[in-house]
């Protein structure tokens, strides 16, 4: 298998990988970039992954083909308002901004967990029948090299994850919305001087970053697990927590990051069948997406600048 064999056949798999982690790191980049550090990714992804096989398994019946697109549209709702009880604890209670986040975590997955055994009477959903699947993009597939690499066999979710970052991108250095709310983020008392509302901006913030995560839930649980179970996110919010810091909280360098450990997890699973790398013990390809994230935290952490303000509250008048 020559090494342009080995692209076509792992990059395709890379972003379909990496497509969860970037649109969950680009909500984590909305909301730390308005000061809010939000820890509850993992969290907020398995509520947009139950909510998304539930849509799935309810609907199927109704929305057909179209079910995976309607369920994606109910998980970044759900997800938006579950993230409301962050919001609330972080910027009205001023709790700690960690401490909060966690709690979110633990109560998804218990809640979630609690609503299938009293839906399904068992600890797992049934394996749903509508999924995303790979298609071809007119014209850019015949492009020599790069077509077969990035533009055919593609899963329309990678299409999507790309274009939320690029739109996030946009939005957040192009637009007066994005201007407020990274002022928000570096100094809210002097964003509060010059009229802009802390508190409704970080509010916003938190919302975008539960309904990005809520699909980044739904598109891992309708692509890759096909159901849901205690084991499904398994600490892919981590690493999209992970992947906007290692991209210094840019949505761009938040995908590139998400892409990075996309490939680790693309490795980890179709590596066997890489004549390269099929003697490597299993369990070496297992750990790698883990390690590859600790290493690169651990020798960029220091570089990487956040948001002045994160982590703080603010009330109007007080800092």
């Amino acid at each position: 298998m020559s090494l342009l064999e080995v692209l076509y056949f792992l990059v395709p798999a890379a972003i379909f990988y990496a497509a969860p982690l970037i649109v969950t790191a680009i909500g984590g980049v909305f909301s730390e970039r308005s000061g809010v550090v939000n820890i509850g990714l993992e969290g907020l992804m398995v509520m947009g992954a139950f909510i998304g096989i539930l849509f799935n398994l309810s609907f199927v019946h109704i929305f057909g083909a179209g079910t995976p697109w309607m369920a994606l549209l109910a998980a970044m709702i759900v997800a938006a308002l579950f993230s409301l009880l962050h919001a609330v604890a972080s910027i009205t209670f001023r709790a700690d901004h960690v401490v909060s986040g966690v709690a979110i975590n633990l109560l998804a997955i218990a809640l979630c967990l609690y609503l299938v055994k009293m839906i399904y009477g068992k600890g797992q959903t049934d394996f749903i029948q509508e999924r995303f699947l790979r298609d071809d993009i007119p014209f850019l597939k015949n492009i020599p090299i790069l077509g077969p690499m990035f533009f055919q066999n593609v899963y329309a979710t990678s299409v999507l994850a790309i274009a939320i970052a690029i739109l996030a991108w946009v939005v957040l250095y192009f637009t007066p919305f994005g201007l407020r709310l990274r002022a928000v983020g570096e100094h809210p008392m002097a964003a509060d001087t010059m009229g802009i509302n802390v508190t409704r901006m970080r509010y916003i913030a938190v919302m975008i970053s539960g309904g990005l995560a809520g699909i980044g839930g739904a598109i891992y649980s309708q692509s890759i697990s096909l159901d849901f179970s205690h084991s499904t996110i398994n600490g892919q919010g981590f690493m999209a927590l992970a992947a906007l810091i290692f991209g210094k909280w840019h949505p761009l360098g938040a995908m590139g990051a998400a892409l990075f450990f996309g490939f680790a997890q693309a490795l980890s699973i179709v590596g066997g069948s890489i004549p390269i790398i099929e003697d490597v013990p299993n369990v070496f390809l297992l750990i790698l997406p883990y390690v590859l994230t600790i290493l690169a935290l651990a020798g960029f952490i220091g570089k990487a600048h956040a948001p002045k303000a994160l982590g703080t509250s603010y009330i109007k008048g007080k800092r």
